[in-house]
């Protein structure tokens, strides 16, 4: 007789991967590889394998860098994010798993699949001003965005008092990705990683366009994703947003749902990481 705990379970797998793996186009979940870019066990594989800091952190992470003109622009121009923006968002979170745990040789081909389309993206600022999508600085604000709000999800609901020489390993790690994408400055520990996101504050702005992006991820219903879940999410997710970043969306801090939300994500991460049999 089949166990009915194991059964629920399974297919708590099996749901969960459905939202970050499309089965109609043939895609399956990234297999851990003992040839990856990162050894197991180590940091960057740690954070980047626990769901909800990762579907948190990469809200929040959207959002700061749609305050930045230029990647602004980039997906305004150059991608049908309002009509698929479950497709970018699963893009993204593809990209990220097959560059911590996937076969080297296969994180390496995904890079420079990024980097072609990179070099093709470009256009102008409504100002006039012209933007490229490969420019250093910009490819900067996103990758910092991305690992300040990664880490910040691990630490908010898995593991607060990870050490510091660790986190500053993560980023260590996470800064040959983002090299090898042709980012600059880069940082490589958690003081750098604060110095260079005060530095880049500067090139952000607040606009309309900005305000859509966040509205249109906050409202996402991915297929197979309970509406409370979402919810909660989301607003975990504007919760861990800098006060300024908050006031340039126009998103306002959840006050009386923020405890049953931070709750709600503690237990989520826990039966989550039961599901997959994560310490």
């Amino acid at each position: 007789m089949a166990d009915p705990i194991e059964t629920l379970r399974l297919r708590l797998v099996e749901q969960v991967r459905g939202v970050f793996n499309d089965a109609s186009k043939g895609q399956k979940p990234t297999p851990p590889s003992d040839n990856a870019l990162f050894e197991r066990d180590t940091p960057i594989r740690m954070v980047h394998s626990d769901l909800v800091g990762m579907m948190t952190g990469g809200i929040r992470s959207l959002m700061l860098q749609m305050l930045h003109p230029h990647a602004l622009q980039g997906v305004l121009d150059h991608s049908n994010f309002r009509e698929d923006m479950h497709g970018r968002l699963q893009r993204t979170a593809k990209f990220i798993a097959v560059t911590s745990f996937g076969d080297r040789d296969d994180a390496m081909k995904a890079i420079e699949r990024v980097n072609r389309i990179h070099a093709k993206v470009g256009g102008t600022l409504p100002d006039g001003t012209p933007y490229i999508a490969n420019n250093p600085r910009t490819l900067a604000w996103v990758h910092v965005a991305e690992a300040q709000s990664f880490l910040a999800g691990y630490l908010r609901h898995v593991r607060p008092d990870m050490p510091s020489a660790e986190q500053d390993e993560y980023y260590r790690q996470f800064a040959v990705i983002a090299r090898l994408l042709g980012a600059d400055p880069v940082p490589e520990t958690r003081s750098e990683a604060d110095a260079i996101f005060r530095e880049l504050r500067g090139d952000l702005r607040p606009s309309p366009q900005a305000r859509e992006v966040a509205q249109l991820v906050l409202s996402q219903r991915p297929k197979g994703t309970p509406p409370a879940l979402q919810k909660v999410i989301g607003a975990e997710s504007v919760a861990m947003l800098p006060d300024w970043a908050r006031s340039m969306l126009k998103l306002q801090k959840p006050v009386l749902s923020a405890i049953p939300a931070r709750a709600a994500t503690w237990g989520v991460g826990r039966t989550l990481r039961w599901a997959f049999k994560q310490n």
